[in-house]
């Protein structure tokens, strides 16, 4: 399917091509022509399935199309994010998309001065992106009104519950009109968000999109045994291979992700971190220089990743295993991107080896173990693979040996997962 048979306008189409994409992903494919109808949807997707350009392509036409009879200068729709960072990709997003419309947009988020926020509401726009603290902060203030919502979007929204945002959110629902389009995004859909589902949308369109237990499989992933003690030794180790282009390291507490950076440092590989105690202008300081390239190796706590999508990511190590299987598939969900491959390599100490049982159940896949380094734990040496598979260097763990896709296909040709190559999805 092309981009053309959505019924999407010129403008639109004019500036996905200009993006250099033309073929949309699923959640697009179901999603566009239920949002373009003016209905509500629950979109169940991860990151990086094309979740943004879902929302963002469809609620730019449905603007359009109703600009001329509206007053210009009011918010028009609202798009609501747990992060920073996510908001940030959103609001390019809409900037991408809407380049040859004449809908202004704006991002709001806290962690730095609300005054230049401000002045851009006061100028008038027709999309508002925000994070719910700062959005509730100018509201209280009088700066923002919500009277004129059209359409509103919560993305994220498990993410909101997980971060103690869903108060807020509430909050913010009561000051929309009752007659709205309301879409709501989740990777997850426990009872709570189930609920509030309930209590917000009206008979909406269910669609969902690459499983979580089935994204990972696409994604090359090894582990290696090593004692917690030689993590840090094992970590320089496998970065001395260059085909380490761009690497997502995840700790699991925003100490261990300063203190590892700084080791590394030490041994000469640059690094950065990024994690909800750094200021915002270090946090979009230091993914600038991941994207650019300027940086190789980013540290990242969960919750700070959660909003990264940045391409080309070549790699993702989980230093620490983290406690809760879920949290795996979406950090791995960091690479292969858009139909491309990735490698996913997990340090698994022998305090960690419940949390790899509890990751490998809920994938329904054995991760294959790297047995062969110089680091490898002298105890509780692995079992043998299933289906016969040795154990050893999984193609992409070796310098010598390459990479390739678990499943033995062939990466298919480049779909568009519809956000700017630098944003989000």
């Amino acid at each position: 399917m092309k981009f053309e048979q959505l019924n999407l306008i010129e403008p639109l189409l004019r500036a996905v091509q200009a993006e250099g994409y033309d073929e949309p992903t699923p959640i697009q494919q179901q999603g566009i022509p239920h949002v373009l109808a003016g209905k509500d949807l629950i979109g169940c997707a991860q990151t990086g399935t094309g979740k943004t350009a879902a929302f963002a392509l469809p609620i730019l036409q449905r603007l359009v199309a109703a600009n001329r009879n509206r007053q210009g200068g009011v918010i028009r729709a609202l798009v609501l994010s747990p992060t920073r960072e996510l908001a940030s990709q959103i609001g390019d997003s809409f900037a991408a998309y809407g380049r040859h419309t004449r809908l202004k947009h704006a991002v709001i988020f806290g962690g730095v001065g609300q005054q230049p926020q401000v002045e851009a509401v006061r100028r008038g726009v027709d999309i508002l992106v925000a994070t719910p603290g700062r959005l509730l902060d100018l509201m209280n203030q009088g700066y923002v009104r919500l009277d004129t919502v059209e359409i509103f979007v919560l993305d994220e929204a498990d993410r909101m519950l997980d971060m103690g945002f869903i108060h807020d959110v509430r909050r913010i629902i009561r000051a929309l009109p009752a007659k709205r389009q309301t879409l709501l995004f989740s990777a997850t859909m426990p009872e709570a968000i189930q609920e509030l589902a309930r209590a917000i949308l009206t008979n909406p369109v269910y669609v969902e999109v690459t499983p979580q237990a089935t994204t990972v499989e696409k994604i090359d992933q090894s582990v290696f045994f090593v004692e917690k003690r030689d993590k840090r030794a094992l970590l320089e180790h496998v970065l001395r291979d260059t085909a380490i282009r761009r690497v997502l390291v995840f700790t699991r507490t925003k100490h261990g992700a300063n203190k590892l950076v700084q080791q590394l440092d030490r041994a000469n590989i640059q690094a950065e971190a990024i994690h909800g105690n750094k200021s915002q202008s270090a946090r979009e300081r230091a993914l600038g220089n991941f994207r650019s390239g300027r940086t190789r190796v980013l540290v990242a706590t969960d919750i700070a990743a959660r909003g990264i999508d940045v391409e080309g990511v070549t790699h993702v190590i989980n230093y620490d295993l983290p406690n809760e299987p879920e949290s795996y598939v979406h950090r791995i969900g960091r690479t292969a991107r858009a139909g491309a491959s990735g490698v996913a390599w997990s340090f698994c100490d022998s305090d960690e080896r419940a949390y790899l049982r509890d990751i490998e159940k809920l994938i329904r896949l054995r991760v294959p173990v790297v047995a062969d380094h110089p680091y490898a734990s002298p105890q509780a040496m692995p079992a043998p693979q299933p289906n016969g598979q040795a154990n050893g260097h999984p193609r992409g763990a070796n310098p010598q040996t390459g990479s390739a896709r678990r499943d033995g296909r062939k990466p298919s040709r480049r779909q568009w997962h519809g956000d700017r190559r630098n944003g989000n999805g």
